[in-house]
């Protein structure tokens, strides 16, 4: 007896491994329709729906309806035609024309005016395959997903039931009635209506156009995160970003790190840190190392603000700079460069103007000129400068190498003769402190004179004369008469440590900016090839598939594909 126990247990395991085996591969269960068996199909139950109703079958969760099936019991199989519909749980509804399943595969195909519906989308296509182990649906033959608020196509395409996610790999295109989006790849969520973008992606409407190679995008609420290569076209205005924010409703966008605005009207860039654009209010927002750049017939204007705004009609550009403002104009060969510092700066690009604010300096040349407010006047049909007008407290140094040399007076007009100063009117109050010289720049004397006022003539920015105006009072004095501490005019203040030589100097002082971590969208994990799972799955001789239809094709793309071909654009970057 003890001699028989080990064969006993060896056979109730192999009993308790078939009932098991049994449970998990489950008949197909045929609940009503009117039985049929025919000769010319002997394997095959004919079910045919009757008075009652359409044939009804279900196998372990799901349930199906249609007007004809035959049922291969040997190989739990069926094939139903008419009006088939197939529903898993509340949410998942599968109509075709026909279609068959493998009860132990679990394995669906339909064919033939497809629908796909769950509760906030529906899927049209000619033939679908779905896999219920996976719990995915695949379509090779061309979709269209109807959105609440949109309309999604693609040529090859999954759906994942329990994430509710299609996953659209090959010319994907959502319309909606406010824009059109095209991507290479899209992740569409049915329940939030989010889509994630990777690869080349564009979202055009009416006013605007976001590009973008890796991006998320709200489709019911229209606005998105987009970063990798991002802009936002708008009609005159181009603007890019590390990241980018868009909001459609408001018309809003904004954008971190990197920031660069392109006007194309106005040839001007603005670039800096962080952004803000309102396209109906046509206005520009930038700060983080704020940065103008205008260009006019070949010359370049910077402004640097620690906060620019940019306002107006293209005919009609406002460019406002708050804090530390700067402005530099470099030089060439035929010209000085010039430069300037206020509390704040003002741009009308219509007129012409320029206003610095609050304790401005400009350096023309190597004249330093100061007063309460400067302005800047160019000629708007020439692009070039035309004129100067310092208003208050005017006061005009240059650098000699014995001294400086000094002009000081209520107010200033200066004119510009191919963008140098060329002559400059200074009126009440005139005082001027010159050291004169002659032509081989030998010091005759220091001038110290008196007038109602002055005319001052420069050439290449160096004074080559002055003439007085009324009520002159003044004297030319021998170097050793002139006392030192007369040598300097009251309220002198001498600021060419501050003077701006190159571009880079509008920062000069300013700490970098601390720039925000850019939370990038990664590309979610490589799902294996659908095929890949039934490439060596039996089908039963009674399936309209072929095994070459369960195959991989060639042309046809994958995640796996597109994930490197992903990693090679980033690494070309």
């Amino acid at each position: 007896m003890n001699r028989m126990k080990p064969y006993i247990s060896i056979l109730f395991i192999c009993l308790f491994s078939f009932f098991l085996s049994a449970q998990d591969q489950q008949k197909i269960d045929i609940q009503s329709g009117y039985l049929e068996i025919r000769p010319e199909f002997p394997d095959a139950a004919i079910y045919t729906k009757d008075q009652s109703g359409q044939v009804y079958i279900v196998h372990d969760g799901i349930e199906m309806w249609c007007d004809q099936a035959f049922v291969y019991l040997k190989h739990n199989f069926v094939k139903a035609y008419g009006e088939v519909r197939i529903h898993q749980g509340d949410t998942i509804t599968l109509q075709s024309n026909y279609a068959e399943y493998n009860g132990d595969t679990q394995f669906a195909f339909a064919s033939g005016n497809v629908v796909l519906q769950e509760p906030d989308t529906r899927l049209e296509t000619d033939t679908i395959f779905f896999d219920r182990t996976k719990q995915q649906a695949y379509y090779r033959s061309g979709g269209t997903v109807r959105d609440t608020s949109s309309v999604l196509t693609s040529r090859y395409g999954s759906y994942f039931t329990e994430s509710k996610k299609y996953q659209f790999l090959s010319d994907v295109k959502i319309v909606n009635p406010k824009y059109i989006l095209n991507s290479e790849r899209l992740d569409f969520y049915t329940e939030s209506g989010g889509a994630f973008l990777y690869g080349s992606s564009t979202i055009e409407g009416e006013n605007s156009t976001v590009y973008c190679e890796r991006g998320y995008y709200d489709t019911r609420n229209d606005s998105g995160y987009f970063v990798k290569n991002s802009r936002v076209d708008y009609e005159n205005r181009i603007l890019y970003g590390d990241s980018i924010f868009f909001d459609r409703n408001r018309n809003f966008a904004s954008a971190t790190n990197n920031i660069k605005v392109l006007d194309t009207i106005n040839k001007s860039i603005v670039s800096g840190h962080y952004a803000e654009v309102y396209r109906d209010k046509d206005s520009v927002f930038i700060t983080k190392r704020a940065l103008a750049m205008t260009v006019n017939k070949g010359d370049t204007i910077y402004v640097h603000a620690d906060t620019l705004q940019i306002t107006g009609k293209p005919e009609n550009r406002i460019i406002k700079g708050f804090y530390r403002a700067r402005m530099f104009k470099p030089g060439n060969e035929q010209e000085e460069s010039m430069s300037g510092k206020s509390d704040s700066i003002y741009t009308n690009e219509f007129t012409g103007i320029t206003k610095m604010l609050r304790n401005p300096v400009l350096w023309s040349g190597e004249n330093q000129i100061t007063g309460d407010t400067i302005h800047l006047i160019s000629n708007t049909q020439t692009e070039q400068l035309d004129s100067l007008k310092v208003f208050n407290n005017v006061f005009i140094i240059q650098k000699d190498s014995l001294g400086f040399n000094q002009v000081k007076g209520e107010n200033l007009v200066g004119l510009f003769l191919n963008n140098e100063l060329n002559t400059i009117h200074i009126n009440k109050n005139t005082q001027v402190i010159y050291y004169s010289r002659n032509d081989n720049q030998e010091l005759i004397g220091i001038d110290h004179t008196l007038a109602s006022s002055i005319d001052i003539y420069l050439e290449n920015q160096q004074i080559t004369g002055i003439r007085f105006n009324k009520n002159v009072q003044g004297k030319l004095y021998p170097l050793s008469q002139f006392p030192e501490n007369a040598r300097l005019l009251t309220g002198f203040n001498w600021r060419g440590n501050e003077r701006l030589i190159t571009k880079e100097d509008l920062f000069k002082g300013k700490p970098e900016p601390e720039l925000p971590v850019i939370r990038e969208i990664e590309l979610p994990p490589a799902e294996v090839d659908f095929f890949e799972y039934h490439a060596d799955a039996v089908i039963p001789k009674e399936s309209n598939l072929t095994q070459e239809e369960l195959q991989h094709r060639e042309d046809e793309p994958t995640q796996k594909k597109k994930k490197n071909e992903s990693e090679n654009q980033e690494d070309a970057f």
